[in-house]
């Protein structure tokens, strides 16, 4: 690659210092966020020297940089996780996963429960985690709610429940319990959180044999699968560190362009859960996970110990976390860190062939679309309309960057009056792109509206009023509603062959933005159907709405519920207010 006059002189003014590079192309978007010992050195070895094929494309897009000076490589490791969070550069390993993963809490209280919390930073509570896989969370904490008679409701209620009456429940609400009785039970639930499961395996069981004798053959087989989800929880554990030290072990395997990740996530000395990540990768596979680590605590709790493998750069991991970080060189920790990278490269063999059959497809559906668009196409966007009746006429946007969906680029728009699907394809894409043209933001390379001339037509007189250097095509359906062709702003269409992998990648985008008008459509019928129901009711204000719709998650659950189940939210009176409410028939 001939490197421009620009980045010439850019390099030429690089400094022997460390800190942080970021690379750009030729719109100012942010392709790659690195950092380096020494900018000169490491900045000016992408334009310099052979590279491998993912690296090549990289710098191909490259078109200008800059940099920040740090006063050391810690900062400019911490500083380069931060910016790779801000920016979410399509060029850089990323934890895709920014949520706090969940905990399992035991709540301070005297009558206690069971949750799930994201947050452990209620003191008197006591937490179990964190679970990188949240089904595996919630899962446990449903087992824990049905052995055990805890209290399940968050408010308690003026009688009680059906938990109760299923021996599930002491029922607080109403009755004084125990302290020494809520204690030991509290004392069982710990224990059994910690992987100490035998007692309860032995209890069920002889519970089982005891409904079997009686004939109760579905309860029977309700506590067989309890048995059954306990032995598979405890087969998943069976690492056991008798120091019961907190700690995180983590591997990697790197070939033909693409890593995998794979971690360990060991608490009490049992092991909770297993993680992986395979992407491509465009940097040094050292420095790709150590970014991938750090960025995984950036928003995760750290243990009092990291494993990692033999080669991994320690100190500049320790720097950044001030965590332990070890490199076994016998014993068990060994053994483990072994078996967390032969999981990698086991991992990497499985997913290896289905990612890069996908990307590959998705490089060639690019490059056809580029080649029908006539210029180089990386950022699609498309509009989709929604309404009923004309009533809550509604638009929705989705990105497509390189093929992929770019989620954190979505938007819902709430349109004005609906007159027509022409004016509302008006109404949206000029919002869209005055927005962006105010903000000085780069536009995409091309608009994909979904419709043919009509919309299309709407769409260029606004782009044409604006004067922007956007080309735009549409999506034009068959008879049995499947995308068919492709029309280019000329109303030329384009055949696309159900082969092709650009016709699949194209109806991808179709369906994602259509599922996603679709559903704000939904969510905002539904909102307005919630506030005119639950605002009808006497004793039911912002507070109680929040309440009973966390409680019941839909308007359908909550037309399905009893009045007693409404109960365990709001006082009994109100409940058979809105029940009454709810069956104006019944």
């Amino acid at each position: 690659m001939a490197v421009s006059k620009h980045l010439q002189d850019k390099l030429s003014l690089l400094p022997d210092q460390p800190g942080c590079y970021i690379m750009k192309d030729e719109k100012g978007k942010i392709l790659y966020v690195g950092k380096a010992k020494v900018l000169k050195n490491r900045v000016r070895s992408y334009f310099t020297g052979v590279h491998n094929n993912k690296t090549t494309r990289l710098v191909s897009h490259i078109r200008d940089f800059e940099y920040i000076v740090t006063g050391s490589e810690k900062e400019a490791l911490l500083l380069e996780i931060n910016l790779i969070k801000k920016h979410r550069p399509p060029f850089n390993i990323m934890f895709m996963d920014d949520k706090m993963y969940p905990y399992i809490e035991v709540s301070g209280e005297k009558d206690f429960q069971v949750r799930i919390s994201r947050k452990p930073n209620n003191k008197k509570s006591r937490y179990f985690g964190p679970y990188p896989s949240s089904s595996s969370a919630y899962e446990m904490v449903k087992l824990v709610n049905q052995i055990f008679p805890i209290r399940k409701c968050r408010h308690l209620g003026r009688q009680e429940c059906l938990y109760y009456h299923m021996h599930q429940c002491l029922a607080p609400c109403v009755r004084e319990t125990d302290p020494k009785v809520q204690a030991a039970i509290k004392s069982d639930v710990v224990r059994f959180l910690k992987g100490d499961m035998e007692d309860v395996l032995k209890s069920l069981r002889a519970k089982m044999q005891a409904a079997a004798e009686e004939l109760q053959f579905e309860r029977a087989k309700e506590l067989r699968d309890q048995i059954l989800h306990i032995e598979h929880i405890k087969e998943k554990q069976s690492i056991d560190f008798s120091d019961r030290t907190s700690r995180d072990v983590f591997g990697y395997y790197e070939d033909k362009g693409y890593i995998s990740f794979y971690g360990f996530f060991i608490r009490d000395g049992k092991l909770l859960e297993r993680t992986l990540s395979i992407t491509p990768i465009y940097e040094d596979v050292e420095e790709a996970f150590i970014s991938f680590i750090v960025q995984y605590y950036a928003s995760n709790t750290k243990p009092k110990e990291i494993l990692v493998p033999k080669g991994t750069d320690i100190q500049a991991l320790e720097n950044a976390l001030d965590v332990k970080v070890r490199i076994p060189e016998r014993g068990e920790k060994k053994k483990l860190v072994d078996l967390v990278v032969k999981n990698a490269r086991e991992a990497h063999d499985q997913k290896f062939q289905l990612l890069y059959k996908k990307d590959k497809e998705l490089d060639m559906a690019m490059q056809h679309l580029s080649r029908i668009i006539g210029r180089p196409v990386h950022t699609i966007e498309s509009f989709d309309n929604s309404h009923i009746q004309g009533t809550n006429n509604v638009s929705a946007l989705v990105v497509f960057e390189d093929g992929r969906p770019n989620k954190a680029q979505y938007r819902h728009y709430q349109l004005g009056e609906y007159r027509s699907d022409i004016d509302s394809m008006k109404e949206v894409v000029y919002r869209r792109y005055f927005r962006l043209l105010r903000e000085g933001k780069p536009m995409p390379d091309v608009l994909i509206v979904d419709g043919g001339a009509a919309q299309i037509n709407a769409a260029k007189s606004v782009r044409d009023e604006l004067m922007l250097d956007l080309p735009i095509a549409g999506l034009v359906k068959d008879e049995r509603h499947s995308t068919r062709a492709l029309m280019l702003e000329d109303l030329e269409e384009v055949p696309l062959n159900k082969e092709d992998p650009l016709f699949f990648m194209l109806t991808r985008l179709q369906d994602e933005v259509h599922r996603f008008a679709i559903d704000y459509h939904r969510k905002l019928r539904s909102k307005g159907m919630t506030r005119s129901i639950l605002d009808e009711v006497s004793g039911i204000g912002d507070v109680r709405k929040k309440e009973i719709m966390k409680h019941f998650k839909s308007m359908k659950a909550l037309k399905e519920a009893t009045i007693e189940q409404i109960g365990e939210v709001v006082p009994l009176d109100v409940a058979r207010r809105l029940y009454d409410r709810l069956h104006p028939a019944d």
